[in-house]
């Protein structure tokens, strides 16, 4: 049984509530880049375009906290596949906040051409890969494998609403050749969408690690 550390448990309890926050900042910037497509907002599009400094200050701040931890402690067993999994979670988070960015660019292009189409499938992947990020930080705080698999599951979903835009957005850019540019901009909309549910994912395939020491990465989903 590993000994704790009381000092030790506050660096790493600090550590999880950056990361949490660092968390809620890039559910928040992806909220916010698929509502300002859908209301056109350009307000709020170039707020998350430009707003990316918050995320990249917290990045470098975890990383240090994580290899501060490694070196003082020399943590063992759960406790370092935890450090390890925090790395690992921060350079996802960061990841989703430059995606976020990237989703803000191309709905500010969409916005100077008319709407293709009324848009459903797009905000609802939005909705679900904001709900896998949740869901996997939070399974990553309580330890929850149970939570991390769902997390896993629910990537299917994402990943057929990618296929059902693309294939919609291909049929109105063959009937109207003025569509295809907005068009494109909202099928590389979906694709970092559902990059941003792989990034959860491979939260979630951390927590599963740290738990239980399983690697299930490259595996089907039971």
């Amino acid at each position: 049984m590993e000994k704790a550390i009381p000092h030790f448990r506050d660096e790493l309890e600090a550590l999880l509530a950056r990361l949490l926050e660092m968390g809620g900042l890039a559910e928040e910037r992806v909220r916010e880049a698929v509502h300002g497509l859908v209301t056109r907002d350009a307000a709020l599009i170039a707020k998350v375009r430009d707003g990316d400094e918050p995320i990249n200050r917290l990045h470098i701040e975890i990383d240090d906290r994580c290899f501060r931890l490694l070196a003082l402690y020399q943590p063992m067993a759960t406790d370092l596949r935890a450090i390890v999994a925090a790395v690992k979670i921060n350079t996802d988070l960061e990841r989703v906040g430059d995606l976020a960015v990237n989703i803000a660019e191309a709905a500010q292009r969409y916005a100077t051409h008319p709407p293709v189409k009324k848009l459903i499938d797009i905000p609802q992947m939005g909705d679900i890969a904001q709900g896998m990020l949740h869901d996997a930080l939070d399974a990553f705080v309580r330890r929850n494998t149970q939570l991390a698999q769902q997390v896993l599951n629910e990537d299917d979903r994402l990943d057929g609403l990618k296929t059902q835009v693309f294939r919609e957005l291909l049929t109105y850019m063959l009937h109207d050749p003025t569509t295809v540019e907005p068009a494109l901009d909202l099928i590389l909309i979906s694709r970092h969408l559902e990059r941003i549910g792989d990034h959860a994912t491979n939260i979630a395939e951390d927590v599963i690690f740290m738990v239980s020491a399983q690697d299930v990465r490259h595996h089907t989903a039971p």
